[in-house]
Protein backbone atom coordinates (compact mmCIF):
# COMPACT_ATOMS: atom_id res chain seq x y z
CA UNK A 1 0.00 0.00 0.00
CA UNK A 2 0.99 3.65 -0.63
CA UNK A 3 0.77 6.36 2.17
CA UNK A 4 -0.20 9.58 0.65
CA UNK A 5 -1.44 13.10 1.24
CA UNK A 6 -4.86 13.84 -0.47
CA UNK A 7 -6.93 17.00 -0.23
CA UNK A 8 -10.74 16.49 -0.21
CA UNK A 9 -11.47 19.74 0.47
CA UNK A 10 -10.18 23.14 -0.70
CA UNK A 11 -8.96 25.73 2.96
CA UNK A 12 -5.70 25.81 5.00
CA UNK A 13 -3.16 23.29 5.53
CA UNK A 14 -5.29 21.14 8.15
CA UNK A 15 -7.35 19.80 5.35
CA UNK A 16 -4.00 17.98 3.84
CA UNK A 17 -4.95 14.50 5.11
CA UNK A 18 -2.82 12.00 5.46
CA UNK A 19 -3.48 8.06 4.45
CA UNK A 20 -3.41 5.14 2.84
CA UNK A 21 -4.30 4.35 -0.83
CA UNK A 22 -3.69 1.50 -3.52
CA UNK A 23 -0.70 1.11 -5.49
CA UNK A 24 -1.00 1.25 -9.28
CA UNK A 25 1.45 -0.62 -11.39
CA UNK A 26 2.64 1.34 -14.67
CA UNK A 27 0.64 1.76 -18.04
CA UNK A 28 2.45 2.00 -21.21
CA UNK A 29 4.87 4.55 -21.63
CA UNK A 30 4.97 5.57 -17.50
CA UNK A 31 6.89 4.15 -14.71
CA UNK A 32 6.13 3.57 -11.20
CA UNK A 33 9.12 5.00 -8.71
CA UNK A 34 9.43 4.36 -4.56
CA UNK A 35 9.86 8.47 -3.58
CA UNK A 36 12.34 8.81 -1.32
CA UNK A 37 12.10 13.06 -1.15
CA UNK A 38 9.53 15.34 -2.39
CA UNK A 39 9.54 18.79 -2.85
CA UNK A 40 6.92 21.77 -0.89
CA UNK A 41 6.56 25.04 -3.01
CA UNK A 42 3.84 27.76 -2.91
CA UNK A 43 2.06 26.26 -5.82
CA UNK A 44 1.27 23.04 -4.18
CA UNK A 45 -0.50 26.05 -1.56
CA UNK A 46 -2.19 27.85 -4.30
CA UNK A 47 -3.75 23.95 -5.09
CA UNK A 48 -4.86 23.76 -1.81
CA UNK A 49 -6.42 26.55 -0.88
CA UNK A 50 -7.77 26.76 -4.58
CA UNK A 51 -5.97 29.83 -6.27
CA UNK A 52 -5.17 27.36 -8.77
CA UNK A 53 -8.18 25.19 -9.44
CA UNK A 54 -8.37 21.47 -9.07
CA UNK A 55 -11.37 19.05 -8.76
CA UNK A 56 -11.26 17.63 -5.56
CA UNK A 57 -9.89 15.14 -3.82
CA UNK A 58 -6.39 15.08 -4.96
CA UNK A 59 -2.89 13.81 -3.68
CA UNK A 60 -0.83 17.41 -3.34
CA UNK A 61 2.71 18.38 -4.62
CA UNK A 62 4.62 18.51 -7.73
CA UNK A 63 7.84 17.86 -7.00
CA UNK A 64 9.92 14.66 -5.90
CA UNK A 65 13.04 12.56 -6.39
CA UNK A 66 13.06 8.80 -5.56
CA UNK A 67 14.07 5.37 -7.84
CA UNK A 68 12.07 3.45 -10.63
CA UNK A 69 11.07 0.21 -9.39
CA UNK A 70 8.95 -0.63 -12.82
CA UNK A 71 8.51 0.66 -16.14
CA UNK A 72 5.17 0.22 -18.62
CA UNK A 73 5.38 -0.69 -22.37
CA UNK A 74 7.04 1.28 -24.67
CA UNK A 75 9.49 3.20 -21.49
CA UNK A 76 13.09 2.85 -22.85
CA UNK A 77 14.50 5.70 -21.25
CA UNK A 78 14.68 4.56 -17.95
CA UNK A 79 15.38 1.53 -16.13
CA UNK A 80 14.47 -0.03 -12.69
CA UNK A 81 17.59 1.70 -10.17
CA UNK A 82 17.43 4.79 -11.78
CA UNK A 83 17.61 7.17 -9.25
CA UNK A 84 14.64 10.27 -11.35
CA UNK A 85 13.40 13.79 -10.12
CA UNK A 86 10.26 15.73 -11.58
CA UNK A 87 8.96 18.67 -11.23
CA UNK A 88 5.71 18.71 -13.10
CA UNK A 89 3.91 15.63 -11.34
CA UNK A 90 0.43 15.60 -10.35
CA UNK A 91 0.54 14.08 -6.97
CA UNK A 92 4.01 13.62 -5.32
CA UNK A 93 3.16 13.81 -1.73
CA UNK A 94 3.25 10.04 -1.71
CA UNK A 95 5.76 7.06 -1.07
CA UNK A 96 5.54 5.76 -4.51
CA UNK A 97 4.34 7.35 -7.47
CA UNK A 98 3.41 6.30 -11.10
CA UNK A 99 3.35 8.68 -13.78
CA UNK A 100 4.23 9.35 -17.33
CA UNK A 101 8.28 8.36 -17.87
CA UNK A 102 8.04 12.10 -19.82
CA UNK A 103 7.90 14.21 -16.92
CA UNK A 104 11.07 12.66 -15.33
CA UNK A 105 14.61 13.35 -15.87
CA UNK A 106 17.63 11.27 -14.10
CA UNK A 107 19.34 12.29 -11.48
CA UNK A 108 23.36 12.71 -12.30
CA UNK A 109 25.99 11.36 -10.13
CA UNK A 110 26.93 13.40 -7.75
CA UNK A 111 23.44 14.94 -6.53
CA UNK A 112 21.45 13.42 -3.53
CA UNK A 113 17.79 12.59 -3.78
CA UNK A 114 17.60 15.50 -1.12
CA UNK A 115 18.81 17.41 -3.33
CA UNK A 116 17.01 17.09 -6.24
CA UNK A 117 13.67 17.54 -4.90
CA UNK A 118 14.72 20.75 -3.31
CA UNK A 119 15.78 22.01 -6.53
CA UNK A 120 13.83 20.34 -9.80
CA UNK A 121 11.22 23.00 -9.17
CA UNK A 122 12.42 26.09 -8.03
CA UNK A 123 16.51 25.61 -9.49
CA UNK A 124 14.69 25.16 -12.83
CA UNK A 125 12.31 28.21 -12.32
CA UNK A 126 15.16 30.17 -11.63
CA UNK A 127 17.02 28.73 -14.88
CA UNK A 128 14.38 29.84 -17.38
CA UNK A 129 14.13 33.10 -15.40
CA UNK A 130 17.61 34.13 -15.93
CA UNK A 131 18.17 32.29 -19.29
CA UNK A 132 15.04 32.50 -21.33
CA UNK A 133 12.67 35.33 -20.08
CA UNK A 134 15.06 37.41 -19.62
CA UNK A 135 18.79 36.46 -20.74
CA UNK A 136 21.02 37.98 -17.19
CA UNK A 137 25.00 39.23 -18.02
CA UNK A 138 27.24 41.77 -16.47
CA UNK A 139 25.93 44.57 -17.90
CA UNK A 140 22.26 44.34 -16.17
CA UNK A 141 20.93 45.30 -12.51
CA UNK A 142 18.21 43.29 -11.07
CA UNK A 143 15.84 43.00 -8.44
CA UNK A 144 14.68 39.95 -7.14
CA UNK A 145 11.96 39.80 -4.33
CA UNK A 146 11.94 37.08 -1.74
CA UNK A 147 15.58 36.62 -2.44
CA UNK A 148 16.26 34.34 0.50
CA UNK A 149 13.61 32.23 -0.26
CA UNK A 150 13.48 28.58 -2.21
CA UNK A 151 13.72 30.69 -5.55
CA UNK A 152 15.36 33.25 -4.25
CA UNK A 153 17.61 31.62 -2.96
CA UNK A 154 18.66 29.48 -5.97
CA UNK A 155 18.70 32.27 -8.47
CA UNK A 156 20.40 35.40 -6.94
CA UNK A 157 23.40 32.73 -6.62
CA UNK A 158 23.20 32.11 -10.30
CA UNK A 159 22.49 35.30 -10.87
CA UNK A 160 25.68 36.83 -9.31
CA UNK A 161 27.51 33.76 -11.07
CA UNK A 162 26.23 35.39 -14.32
CA UNK A 163 27.94 38.33 -13.40
CA UNK A 164 24.84 40.44 -12.66
CA UNK A 165 24.71 43.18 -10.06
CA UNK A 166 21.97 41.62 -7.65
CA UNK A 167 19.16 43.46 -5.23
CA UNK A 168 16.86 41.35 -3.11
CA UNK A 169 14.79 42.53 -0.73
CA UNK A 170 14.36 40.07 2.77
CA UNK A 171 12.42 39.82 5.67
CA UNK A 172 15.07 40.24 8.17
CA UNK A 173 18.71 40.59 9.36
CA UNK A 174 19.13 37.16 10.12
CA UNK A 175 18.12 36.37 5.76
CA UNK A 176 19.77 39.29 4.75
CA UNK A 177 22.55 37.75 5.75
CA UNK A 178 21.75 34.64 4.19
CA UNK A 179 21.14 36.65 0.89
CA UNK A 180 24.66 38.44 1.27
CA UNK A 181 25.89 34.72 1.80
CA UNK A 182 24.44 34.07 -1.42
CA UNK A 183 25.44 36.61 -3.68
CA UNK A 184 23.72 39.37 -3.46
CA UNK A 185 25.36 42.78 -3.01
CA UNK A 186 22.45 45.35 -1.75
CA UNK A 187 19.76 43.53 0.45
CA UNK A 188 16.80 45.47 1.29
CA UNK A 189 14.77 45.00 4.61
CA UNK A 190 11.19 44.82 2.97
CA UNK A 191 9.05 45.18 6.34
CA UNK A 192 11.25 48.76 7.18
CA UNK A 193 12.74 49.86 4.26
CA UNK A 194 10.84 51.50 1.40
CA UNK A 195 12.10 49.11 -1.48
CA UNK A 196 11.51 51.50 -4.31
CA UNK A 197 13.33 54.21 -2.61
CA UNK A 198 16.22 52.10 -1.74
CA UNK A 199 16.68 50.68 -5.65
CA UNK A 200 16.77 54.44 -6.64
CA UNK A 201 19.35 54.91 -3.85
CA UNK A 202 21.13 51.55 -4.79
CA UNK A 203 21.53 52.37 -8.53
CA UNK A 204 22.07 56.38 -8.64
CA UNK A 205 18.40 56.79 -10.38
CA UNK A 206 19.10 54.16 -13.12
CA UNK A 207 16.99 51.65 -11.27
CA UNK A 208 17.12 47.92 -12.61
CA UNK A 209 16.62 46.43 -16.09
CA UNK A 210 14.22 43.38 -14.94
CA UNK A 211 12.56 42.95 -11.52
CA UNK A 212 11.80 39.03 -10.77
CA UNK A 213 8.71 38.75 -8.43
CA UNK A 214 6.91 35.67 -6.61
CA UNK A 215 4.83 38.08 -4.09
CA UNK A 216 2.69 39.58 -6.13
CA UNK A 217 -0.03 41.89 -4.43
CA UNK A 218 2.25 43.64 -1.88
CA UNK A 219 5.07 44.46 -4.54
CA UNK A 220 3.90 44.64 -7.74
CA UNK A 221 3.02 48.31 -8.34
CA UNK A 222 6.09 49.56 -6.47
CA UNK A 223 8.17 46.63 -8.48
CA UNK A 224 7.34 48.72 -11.56
CA UNK A 225 8.92 52.04 -10.14
CA UNK A 226 12.44 49.81 -9.72
CA UNK A 227 12.27 49.81 -13.79
CA UNK A 228 14.38 51.79 -16.22
CA UNK A 229 12.68 52.30 -19.22
CA UNK A 230 11.83 49.37 -21.58
CA UNK A 231 12.68 47.38 -18.66
CA UNK A 232 10.94 43.83 -18.06
CA UNK A 233 8.23 42.57 -14.70
CA UNK A 234 8.70 39.20 -14.15
CA UNK A 235 5.20 37.87 -12.28
CA UNK A 236 5.91 34.46 -11.25
CA UNK A 237 4.44 33.51 -8.31
CA UNK A 238 1.46 35.33 -6.06
CA UNK A 239 2.61 34.84 -2.21
CA UNK A 240 0.68 37.53 -0.84
CA UNK A 241 -1.97 37.48 -3.10
CA UNK A 242 -3.23 37.47 -6.86
CA UNK A 243 -2.80 40.27 -8.70
CA UNK A 244 -6.53 41.45 -9.71
CA UNK A 245 -6.28 45.44 -10.07
CA UNK A 246 -3.49 45.77 -12.97
CA UNK A 247 -4.15 48.70 -15.47
CA UNK A 248 -1.88 47.61 -18.38
CA UNK A 249 -1.79 51.56 -19.23
CA UNK A 250 0.19 51.75 -16.19
CA UNK A 251 3.48 50.35 -18.33
CA UNK A 252 3.01 53.21 -20.93
CA UNK A 253 3.07 55.68 -18.20
CA UNK A 254 6.01 54.33 -16.15
CA UNK A 255 8.35 54.20 -19.27
CA UNK A 256 7.18 51.57 -22.16
CA UNK A 257 7.81 48.77 -19.74
CA UNK A 258 7.34 44.82 -20.34
CA UNK A 259 5.62 42.68 -18.54
CA UNK A 260 5.09 38.75 -18.77
CA UNK A 261 3.37 36.24 -16.01
CA UNK A 262 5.66 32.67 -17.44
CA UNK A 263 5.87 29.64 -15.89
CA UNK A 264 7.87 26.59 -15.30
CA UNK A 265 5.39 24.41 -17.31
CA UNK A 266 5.03 26.54 -20.49
CA UNK A 267 9.31 26.89 -20.23
CA UNK A 268 9.15 23.19 -20.05
CA UNK A 269 6.08 21.80 -22.35
CA UNK A 270 8.83 20.17 -25.13
CA UNK A 271 10.98 17.04 -23.49
CA UNK A 272 13.57 18.72 -24.94
CA UNK A 273 13.73 22.11 -23.44
CA UNK A 274 12.64 19.85 -20.20
CA UNK A 275 16.16 17.89 -20.63
CA UNK A 276 17.87 21.19 -21.66
CA UNK A 277 16.33 23.25 -18.38
CA UNK A 278 17.37 20.36 -16.28
CA UNK A 279 20.97 19.50 -17.54
CA UNK A 280 21.72 23.13 -17.18
CA UNK A 281 20.68 23.56 -13.50
CA UNK A 282 22.26 19.81 -12.80
CA UNK A 283 25.89 21.54 -14.70
CA UNK A 284 25.22 24.41 -12.48
CA UNK A 285 25.10 22.77 -8.99
CA UNK A 286 27.57 20.15 -9.80
CA UNK A 287 30.51 22.94 -10.60
CA UNK A 288 29.72 24.07 -7.28
CA UNK A 289 28.54 27.64 -8.62
CA UNK A 290 24.79 27.04 -7.44
CA UNK A 291 24.11 25.68 -3.70
CA UNK A 292 20.98 24.19 -2.64
CA UNK A 293 19.92 25.20 0.92
CA UNK A 294 17.57 23.03 2.31
CA UNK A 295 16.20 25.05 5.43
CA UNK A 296 13.87 22.39 6.46
CA UNK A 297 12.61 18.90 6.54
CA UNK A 298 9.44 17.30 7.61
CA UNK A 299 7.73 13.37 7.74
CA UNK A 300 5.41 12.97 4.74
CA UNK A 301 2.88 12.75 7.46
CA UNK A 302 3.32 16.27 8.67
CA UNK A 303 3.09 17.80 5.28
CA UNK A 304 0.55 20.23 7.43
CA UNK A 305 3.31 21.66 8.98
CA UNK A 306 5.48 22.41 6.17
CA UNK A 307 2.94 23.94 4.56
CA UNK A 308 2.30 26.34 7.94
CA UNK A 309 6.28 27.12 8.31
CA UNK A 310 5.76 27.74 4.25
CA UNK A 311 3.05 29.84 4.77
CA UNK A 312 4.52 31.88 7.45
CA UNK A 313 7.43 33.00 5.44
CA UNK A 314 9.48 31.99 8.56
CA UNK A 315 11.97 29.32 6.28
CA UNK A 316 14.30 29.84 4.17
CA UNK A 317 15.52 27.88 1.19
CA UNK A 318 13.90 24.60 0.01
CA UNK A 319 11.99 22.86 2.62
CA UNK A 320 11.14 19.02 1.78
CA UNK A 321 9.24 16.21 2.81
CA UNK A 322 10.49 13.02 3.62
CA UNK A 323 8.68 9.56 3.19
Amino acid sequence: MVEAVRVHKLGGPEVLTYETIGSRPPGPSEIRIRTTAIGVNFIDVYFRTGLYASDTPFIAGKEAAGVVEEVGEGVTDFRVGDHVASATLSGSYATELTAPAAVFVKVPDGISDETAAAMMLKGMTARYLLRRTFKVGPEHTILFHAASGGVGSIATQWAKHLGATVIGTVGSEEKAKLAKKNGVDHTILYRTEDFVQRVAEITGGAKCDVVYDSVGQQTWKGSLDCLKPLGLYVLFGNSSGAVTDFNPSLLAQKGSLFMTRPTLFGYTAKREDLIETANDLFDVVKSGAVEIPIGARFALKDAADAHRALESRGTTGSTILIP
